[in-house]
């Protein structure tokens, strides 16, 4: 089946780069060869070069369900397209040579999906088989699996409707859970037999009511597992202790590569469920062949593949004995699909009627094209960076162990240039994207030329590319395969965690009233991690446990740190293997064109924008001033700072580094497109910042809340001088709590501002921010809170022609002494409308004590909670847009 490109995927060409979807055509109208009026689709696509032919179609289109597939009128469509690419780019190309290359841009997000798919689960496909199913999964199959590095594909005799054919003989299956949450020993595993038993009888009950033999049910008994104060369970068939321990252990190291020895194991819940067996019928083992059978081609066509035209012979599988072979180029054809055997392929009909295509000549290791943009290649290579930063952070995710990485995902993972430049980075926390390739480049200006194979570095210093303590950048340059000493990195990969702790005043490394960087954490400034391959780990411990305010976890933070070691190697690695299959020049080339595209799409936005200026107060009383000057027809911008408030002597300030993030992902989204974030955003943006303000602090300034809380005022400050959209809540609402025993932290959702043309929407992350919040049944099992409301704060954004998006109300209830500190705005200065739209309702926080008091607090503060006692937030809403509308 196709995966991530279906036949519906509709085709598009913006000027410079194809675009196989997200948008799909669907079933109605369908592809233009439907003749229902329908778009350019992948479906058309095939029958344009050949690979799906109509007259082996059935006769079911059209507005009376009797015609043929059109291919008149794809070629017509696929005409018009070429002298749109042509008046766009100067080249002539031939219809079938576009549909050629949509079909590559379709197979790569293909292969592009199922790989991300796969490392996440701790797998390497290329050592498996190819499963191939759907009415258009053989159109593909053989280029599918080229493009992942496998050799051979399974279609089964009903591949074109195997959903519905697993479907009609799946078997009969009822489920139950019960949540546990004990820890594992011998006396829990006896304590839940019990439980166990009154499960599965339910489930058999289920399963007789709807005339299951009980002699066909079997009940599978499973525990869902996880490491104490960790959300991610896995299911084990259920057995003694140390089965169930032992079975864990094997599953989390197959999957994450490791194993926490010694730290607590949690049952989550039990699951029991009933399975009743359908008939399963084989696949019956074909007669030989008859002597002196040969297959012949009922027909011969040719199609279009790789920039070429074949000769392919068609044959039907219908009338295929064990043992036939088919050399491609070929198609063979059957009532529910189409198979196409791509040049280097053969398919053998086996004994049970199973076709296996596999390639029979080696894939050519070098693609050979050109270092010039071509708009087919600029969409792979766009892709092919961005799914290496999506493997990338599917490795962090897998191998980290704190539940701020693995389960909040407070990271990020990118692919830079030689010089720093931010090449492509997966869609993860935006505040982290623009302000990583600084980190990379000042690790370059400190190492440059003694930087070896085998090298990592480390960093976290805000005033020298870093944004604040707790967000720990791992770098690794990445080396020719064969780098001779003296040789310079050819690129750079970057993986940036958000780690639990790193030191400071309070748990968490997020105190609310730090004024000096000690007091925040441990300072890292760009020094080895790992030197020619030996983790220097005895020295980064040291480091860790360093200075007046030193990590509380210095394991956790090794453990982290070493999966983002395995981020960047994973990003090394397919970097090597796609220089190797396309040739240094060529790659070296694409990083270039894929910024150009990227600076192109963000002049475009610029030219239709108004300049402006705005001024935006903070709750502290600081402003953050932005004059942005346009440049219509040289399509530039100029962004300027000054008139900011001087650094400040609170933790607001916020580095350079931070500001650069938020005025990247602030044009960013200005681009209505699919188009990476890239360096090449800013390119036609000149950032004027000035030294010493709270926007470019100098040493010794606390930063913690700059990273945070800053840069989404100056996101909305951006938005507001463009006036392009209202305010969102201006903060992310920052709450940790802790004891002896505990600590939490988390952000919390509000409004997001209305634009011309749009509301606001209720209780979301805003801007810079992108992190998960705790399941409310996961936080109550885990920390001594009740979680008494989590709920849309009505009526708190700002009414308009567009309204605001409502914040939200949190209350949270403490049963043990705990002390809870809250870093936050927008609780004086309520959220800006726009355009006559009104202001969003102000946050507001306090406490109801168990005497009946209550006590407000402003936007920063550290309370002390005594068991009963319950803190109440509520969080801002976003600003409205426009006039509201008159009563009548």
């Amino acid at each position: 089946s196709a995966v991530a490109a279906g036949g519906g995927s509709i085709l598009g060409f913006d000027g410079a780069r194809f675009r196989v979807g997200p948008d799909s055509a669907g079933a109605n109208p369908g592809p233009a060869c439907y003749r229902r009026g329908g778009p350019l689709a992948v479906t058309d696509c095939n029958v344009m070069v050949g690979k799906v032919r109509p007259e082996y179609f059935p006769k079911i289109f059209g507005p009376e369900g009797d015609q043929p597939l059109d291919a008149g009128a794809v070629r017509a469509a696929f005409e018009a397209l070429a002298d749109r690419i042509e008046t766009a780019t100067g080249e002539r190309r031939a219809p079938e040579a576009i549909a050629d290359g949509f079909l590559k841009i379709a197979v790569d997000n293909m292969a592009n999906a199922i790989k991300q798919i796969s490392v996440q689960r701790g797998y390497d496909v290329s050592s498996y088989v190819l499963a191939c199913f759907g009415g258009a999964g053989g159109q593909h199959a053989c280029l599918v699996a080229d493009a992942l590095g496998m050799t051979r594909v399974f279609v089964h005799p009903l591949a074109g409707v195997l959903s519905a054919y697993g479907m009609g003989l799946a078997d009969i299956r009822a489920m139950r859970e019960r949540a546990v949450e004990q820890e594992i020993s011998a006396r829990t595993i006896a304590g839940l037999d019990a439980l166990l038993a009154d499960l599965a009888a339910e489930t058999t009950a289920e399963l007789t009511g709807q005339s299951m033999p009980e002699e066909r049910i079997t009940v599978a008994r499973r525990l869902h597992v996880k490491y104490r104060g960790s959300d991610s369970t896995i299911s084990v068939d259920h057995g003694s202790a140390d089965e169930i321990v032992a079975r864990f252990e094997d599953a989390h190291r197959q999957r994450f590569g490791f194993v926490m020895s010694g730290k607590p194991l949690v049952v989550e819940a039990v699951e029991v469920e009933a399975i009743g067996a359908t008939d399963q019928p084989e696949d019956p083992v074909l007669p030989a062949a008859p002597t002196g059978h040969k297959l012949t081609a009922m027909a011969a066509t040719r199609f279009y593949s790789d920039g070429e035209w074949h000769e392919a012979p068609v044959y039907d599988r219908e009338v295929m004995q064990p043992g036939d072979r088919v050399q491609g180029p070929a198609i063979v054809i059957e009532a529910t699909a189409t198979t196409v055997v791509e040049h280097g392929w053969a398919a053998e009909l086996n004994e049970r009627g199973h076709l296996i295509l596999t390639r029979v000549i080696p894939r050519p290791k070098r693609v050979a094209i050109g270092t010039d943009a071509d708009p087919v290649m600029l969409e792979i290579f766009n892709n092919l960076f961005m799914s290496i930063a999506e493997q990338m952070g599917a490795t962090l995710e897998n191998t980290a162990h704190s539940v701020n990485i693995k389960e909040r995902l407070d990271f990020s993972c990118a692919i830079f240039e030689s010089d720093g430049a931010l090449v492509a980075n997966a869609p993860h926390m935006p505040v982290h994207l623009g302000s990583m390739g600084e980190s990379v480049r000042a690790v370059i200006r400190k190492h440059g030329s003694a930087m070896k194979p085998g090298d990592v570095f480390v960093l976290n210093a805000p005033y020298n590319g870093g944004t604040h303590l707790p967000d720990i950048t791992v770098i690794t340059p990445v080396f020719a395969e064969d780098a001779a000493a003296g040789d310079e990195p050819l690129f750079f990969v970057a993986s940036r965690g958000h780690h639990a702790d790193i030191g400071g005043k309070t748990p968490g490394s997020m105190p609310a009233d730090s004024r000096h960087i000690d007091e925040e954490g441990v300072l890292i400034d760009g020094i080895r991690l790992v030197d020619q391959g030996r983790l220097l780990e005895a020295e980064m411990r040291d480091l860790l446990s360093s200075g007046s305010y030193p990590s509380r976890n210095p394991d956790q933070n090794m453990a982290d740190l070493k999966a983002q070691i395995a981020a960047c190697e994973k990003g090394v690695t397919e970097i090597r293997r796609m220089v190797r299959q396309f040739g240094l020049d060529v790659v070296k080339a694409y990083t270039i064109h894929v910024r150009k595209n990227a600076e192109e799409a963000v002049r475009r936005a610029i030219a239709k924008l108004d300049g402006g200026s705005f001024a935006y107060e903070m709750d502290d009383g600081a402003v953050v001033k932005v004059t942005i000057t346009i440049d219509r027809e040289a399509r530039e911008a100029v962004v300027d700072f000054e008139g900011t408030s001087a650094q400040r002597d609170n933790n607001f300030n916020a580095p350079s580094a931070v500001c650069r993030a938020a005025v990247l992902y602030s044009f960013r989204t200005l681009v209505d497109d699919k188009i990476p974030m890239n360096d090449g955003c800013l390119e036609p943006i000149r950032l004027r910042i000035p030294e010493g303000s709270m926007l470019n602090p100098l040493y010794p300034a606390a930063v913690v809340a700059g990273n945070v809380e800053t840069s989404q005022v100056v996101t909305d400050a951006i938005y507001g001088a463009l006036g392009v959209q209202a305010a969102a809540q201006g903060t992310m609402n920052n709450l940790t709590f802790g004891n002896a025993r505990h600590q939490y932290y988390e952000t919390i959702c509000g409004g997001s501002g209305a634009g011309p043309d749009y509301d606001g929407t209720d209780a979301v992350h805003t801007h810079m921010t992108n992190s998960r919040l705790t399941d409310p049944e996961v936080l109550e099992w885990r920390f001594p809170v009740v979680l008494e409301a989590f709920e849309i704060r009505a009526g708190s954004g700002g009414a308009g022609r567009h309204h605001g998006g409502n914040g939200a109300r949190r209350r949270l209830r403490f049963e043990e002494e705990m002390t809870v500190s809250l870093l936050s705005n927008r609780r004086r200065v309520a959220p800006f409308g726009l355009a006559g739209g009104a202001d969003g309702a102000p946050g507001r926080n306090w406490v109801e004590r168990t005497d009946g008091s209550r006590e407000d607090f402003g936007a920063c503060a550290t309370v002390e909670m005594t068991p009963g006692d319950v803190f109440v937030i509520e969080t801002p809403g976003g600003g409205g847009y426009g006039e509201p509308p008159q009563d009548r």
